[in-house]
């Protein structure tokens, strides 16, 4: 909540709210909430939101996240990086972004966003890191790279914006958060080997589930690698405890994956954890279990059978790729039965007893997925839109993904605009077998008025929905 308020009525609010000096005017901030709306400057019309920790206090240096959300959900981002952060000890902000501005743009925003705060609040300026999930996780992470002052980036589901654009005199810390069944894993693993030979430092934690936002608890694990990243650098005292207790919960997670059997993952998040405490603590013993875990059978069979599935993927998205592009540029309807066979393809996968197998699965299905929702961008924004190369990427997403009722409504109404009513009654057809039930939705689609009065449109709505809006009678003369 912002309040503008004189200064004789603060000093019975101090322990609830934090003030600070703003356009000549005092604005109160309170703790433990969104701060919504707040002004860059009196010169324009940019806002962002902000978050203050409950314990916030003015008596010390604090780190900060900012935050991207490339929808301008500036509020929906902060809520849900909001409990590590209160438990880690970090304010949160967040611009009001949107794809539509240019990257420049983008940037400048999230620098203001930053001065702003830091203007406001007692930052730690060595300790700004930057965030956001799958595309606007990517856009952030161009932030230490582009803007000084910026030390870190927390991405999830996503790898790096640019490889090419990471200056070695300027190094920063990346942490990534993904799950093994995100198509984005691969790419992660490629760009932390690239900052592991710049000597950059980075971590990778891999949660469970699919698309699924991942817990509090890793967020709240990457944010509390930015601070014993803090500590090894001495910007800020080590505390003992503090890493003692953060080490002890993480070797708990490594033997409860030796445990289960997941040896690789096991291996990996020991190699993460060397990186995390080799400037703080002796982290000989672990490097030793490490050793002889490698050595093991098990882990070796694992291994093989992971990067088996990892070249096989490979080799699944050139043709996916080639295929896609060809068939976009050359108007090739008939190829979508092979892109039918190659779902019930990835579906065996998905459903396969075999955990390597399954993982790819999942990622091959979303990468598909990714790869037709680019095309479609990528022809919208030609000067002169191919409709035909559209028509079959909004055919195809009914077949990558039939449960996205969006892309059903796509073609339905960019066929009726070229008269084509045959194929809109097809996928009206199709959408109404799912068991969709909007018939209110169906009957403001754009583009449809001529279809919606036909005789057919109007029978086909009655056998699935039982009434349709119009009854058409054809009368002979």
């Amino acid at each position: 909540m912002i309040r503008i308020m004189r200064k004789a009525y603060l000093l019975p609010l101090l322990t609830i709210f934090c003030s600070v000096h703003v356009f000549s005017q005092q604005i109160v901030l309170r703790k433990g909430e969104i701060i919504e709306n707040l002004p860059m400057n009196d010169s324009t019309q940019n806002t962002y939101s902000l978050y203050l920790p409950k314990d916030f206090t003015k008596d010390k240096k604090w780190p900060l996240l900012l935050l991207a959300d490339l929808d301008g959900n500036d509020e929906k981002v902060i809520s849900m990086f909001l409990n590590a952060a209160e438990e880690e000890g970090y304010v949160l902000a967040a611009p009001k972004l949107y794809d539509s501005i240019s990257l420049t743009n983008k940037m400048v925003l999230i620098g203001n966003t930053i001065q702003r705060v830091g203007d406001m609040l007692p930052i730690h300026t060595d300790r700004i890191y930057t965030g956001g999930e799958d595309s606007s996780g990517r856009f952030a992470t161009l932030a230490p790279v582009l803007l000084n002052g910026v030390n870190g980036s927390l991405a999830i589901g996503a790898s790096l914006a640019n490889s090419e654009l990471i200056n070695v005199k300027k190094p920063f810390h990346f942490v990534g958060i993904i799950s093994k069944e995100n198509y984005n894993y691969p790419y992660m693993l490629t760009d932390s080997k690239l900052l592991d030979r710049l000597k950059f430092p980075n971590q990778v934690l891999i949660y469970d589930g699919n698309g699924e936002w991942p817990s509090t608890a890793y967020i709240r694990k990457g944010l509390q690698l930015f601070t014993l990243d803090a500590m090894g650098r001495k910007w800020i005292p080590k505390d003992t405890m503090y890493v003692e207790n953060a080490y002890k919960e993480d070797l708990e997670k490594v033997n409860q994956l030796i445990g289960i059997g997941d040896f690789l993952w096991a291996e990996q998040y020991m190699t993460e954890m060397m990186s995390m405490y080799g400037a703080l603590k002796n982290t000989d013993s672990l490097r030793s279990v490490q050793r002889d875990l490698r050595r093991d059978r098990e882990y070796r069979v694992m291994q093989r059978a992971e990067n088996a599935a990892f070249l096989q993927e490979s080799i699944l998205k050139e043709d996916y790729q080639y295929y896609m592009e060809d068939d976009m540029y050359t108007h090739n309807f008939n190829n979508l039965g092979w892109w039918n066979y190659q779902m019930g393809e990835i579906g065996k996968f998905i459903a396969s007893a075999k955990p390597f197998e399954r993982q790819m699965g999942h990622r091959l299905r979303g990468y598909v997925n990714a790869l037709a929702e680019d095309s479609i961008t990528l022809v919208l924004a030609e000067e002169v839109v191919d409709e035909d190369a559209l028509a079959f990427l909004y055919m195809l997403k009914t077949i990558l993904d039939p449960e996205d009722t969006e892309y059903y409504f796509k073609i339905i109404s960019l066929s009726a605009k070229n008269d084509d009513f045959g194929t809109s009654l097809f996928y009206l057809e199709e959408l109404l077998k799912k068991g969709y039930k909007d018939r209110e939705k169906i009957y403001s689609l754009e583009d449809t008025a001529l279809l919606r009065i036909t005789p057919e449109f109007n029978e086909m709505v009655s056998k699935y929905l039982e009434d349709a809006r119009y009854d058409i009678k054809i009368e002979d003369n």
